[in-house]
């Protein structure tokens, strides 16, 4: 192909993650509710039934389909379908950061408010139960930390024989860092912590200006 003809092919191109085909994607909704005059952040208890993360404290959400016109769309939509509430249960959304996690995946996380607890009627299928923690212990409370360390492991026909050092190879292991939240017997981890976390930083970012 001449130089003039690559040029033009990749004139104008608008730059986007590398492999985004391959990532699956997911959406999800941190949903605050007015409790008693205070407002609360809710959770879900997974299902035991699940085949995925049974009886992981998390956020209504899931993977993001065809159909979904966007990110925004499959939050409000799992929500729903989670908590069995309709669209006027739901407003005031707002895009948080998205993640890309070790597993491939990209969550793009969206917080939100709920018209009323009363509404709420969770599907047996996907949730066990729910709870709410005041948004205040989580402004005062700092998440325990702890790493996780990813050993790198080729596979046994892994060709050494190509790259300098062999397999003496110094790989660049690295860490990941998991916060916990506990709240009256509750656990909350994993992403649903790291993006709690995120969503706290940024009210105190505003806070502090």
């Amino acid at each position: 192909m001449e130089i003039n003809n690559i040029f033009h092919t990749l004139k104008g191109r608008t730059p986007s993650l590398m492999g985004y085909q391959y990532f699956k994607r997911s959406s999800i909704m941190i949903p605050l509710v007015d409790k008693d005059g205070e407002t609360h952040v809710l959770f879900e208890v997974r299902s035991m039934n699940l085949r995925s993360q049974p009886g992981d404290v998390c956020f209504p959400g899931g993977r993001i389909d065809p159909s979904d016109k966007d990110p925004l769309h499959t939050a409000v939509r799992e929500t729903r379908e989670e908590l069995g509430l309709t669209a006027d249960d739901i407003s005031d959304l707002i895009p948080l950061d998205y993640i890309i996690n070790d597993l491939g995946r990209i969550i793009y996380p969206f917080v939100g408010r709920l018209k009323s607890l009363a509404n709420i009627a969770p599907n047996p299928d996907e949730v066990d139960s729910i709870f709410t923690v005041p948004l205040a212990f989580f402004l005062k409370t700092e998440p325990e930390r702890y790493k996780v360390h990813i050993d790198m492991q080729p596979e046994k026909d892994f060709p050494f024989h190509l790259i300098v050092g062999g397999e003496d190879y110094q790989w660049r292991l690295r860490a990941m860092e998991e916060h916990f939240y506990q709240y009256n017997g509750q656990t909350i981890w994993g992403l649903t912590a790291r993006i709690l976390t995120h969503f706290i930083e940024l009210i105190k970012q505003k806070e502090n200006r």
